[in-house]
């Protein structure tokens, strides 16, 4: 356990809601520090903030400096309490000064909080992610025992010219989603993504307030490939404003890939996106993904953009719940 105390005038509190805009500055500054752009939204965090099982009071923390302003923030959430994800941001003009390391006590700490709320032959993970560009943060994991264990990918791609018309294959059709699809759409993206590395099921409660539920949310962005009425596969996108047009979700049912779908599906979706003006398009990918999605992205013009570590420490060794591999 990291005991660690805040430098002499600063605080830490709960956040309430109102906070919400100096943590998300507080956030946004430190991503054009690292990486020179702005990643995450105010409509992000403020999903995040209301997501049902997550709690201000207990899972999330905000430093304040000796003035009162917001310089660190710090949260944990989980799936199932077994695979647990913290964040943590100290501004830049306060770093170097014990104040992250004090944050991600306070993370580990209620970490282990989990471990008997977890299924009991279950492994208990803590996982923080971090810009490739944050040498700082990387190094202040590894000397806590976290180990470094995934590199994940923001691919994206500049819109200068009208992209490549959709190739379909045969007997599929392309749709938007449509109002009384919600289900089927999370079942079809349950069952597509238990391939991908990580995957804790979801449920439609959980997904939904992610999706369709979410500030933005834009059904005519939901791109539908259909085998009659069977959803094979689907591309769910969003505006997300300054942070560009995103392909939050992309997948294939196993009975319908390689059969060009997906790369149809993105021609879709970048077409859409042209015709709306919106020019820069993202998406975020597993750089090891195990269904070879990253040579997909990469025939689709995407190139990548900024690199993620993952870093994992484990809490209690035990059966292992999330996917780690797939036989297709």
């Amino acid at each position: 356990m990291i005991k660690e105390r805040l430098p002499q005038g600063f605080t830490m509190r709960a956040p309430t809601i109102d906070d919400i805009e100096a943590v998300t500055n507080l956030v946004q500054t430190n991503e054009i520090a690292l990486d020179g752009a702005i990643d995450t939204t105010l409509d992000e965090v403020s999903t995040y903030w209301q997501t049902p099982d997550f709690n201000l009071a207990t899972d999330a923390w905000v430093v304040l400096s000796p003035e009162g302003r917001i310089i660190g923030s710090a949260d944990l959430d989980h799936s199932q309490h077994v695979r647990l994800y913290s964040n943590g941001d100290v501004h830049p003009d306060y770093q170097g000064r014990g104040i992250g390391s004090y944050l991600l006590s306070l993370t580990e700490a209620r970490a282990l909080e989990h471990i008997p709320l977890a299924a009991p032959d279950a492994r208990v993970t803590l996982h923080a992610g971090v810009s490739s560009r944050n040498i700082a943060a990387q190094q202040l994991l590894e000397k806590h025992d976290y180990r470094l264990i995934r590199h994940f990918w923001r691919m994206g791609i500049e819109l200068n010219e009208a992209p490549l018309i959709a190739q379909w294959a045969e007997d599929i059709t392309v749709q938007t989603m449509t109002v009384g699809m919600e289900h089927a759409v999370h079942e079809a993206d349950e069952e597509a993504f238990q391939d991908h590395w990580g995957h804790m099921p979801h449920t439609f409660e959980e997904w939904s307030h992610w999706t369709v539920k979410r500030s933005g949310f834009d059904p005519s962005l939901w791109f539908l490939a259909m085998d009659g009425d069977q959803i094979a596969g689907f591309a769910l996108c969003q505006d997300e404003k300054e942070a560009g047009g995103w392909v939050h979700d992309l997948a294939i049912r196993r009975p319908w890939r390689r059969k060009g779908i997906g790369l149809a599906l993105l021609h879709h979706a970048f077409a859409e996106f042209y015709r709306r003006n919106i020019h820069n398009v993202y998406l975020g990918v597993d750089a090891q993904s195990l269904t070879g999605a990253t040579r997909l992205y990469e025939r689709a013009g995407m190139h990548v953009v900024r690199q993620f570590n993952r870093y994992e420490k484990e809490l209690r060794a035990g059966k292992e719940l999330s996917t780690q591999s797939v036989d297709v």
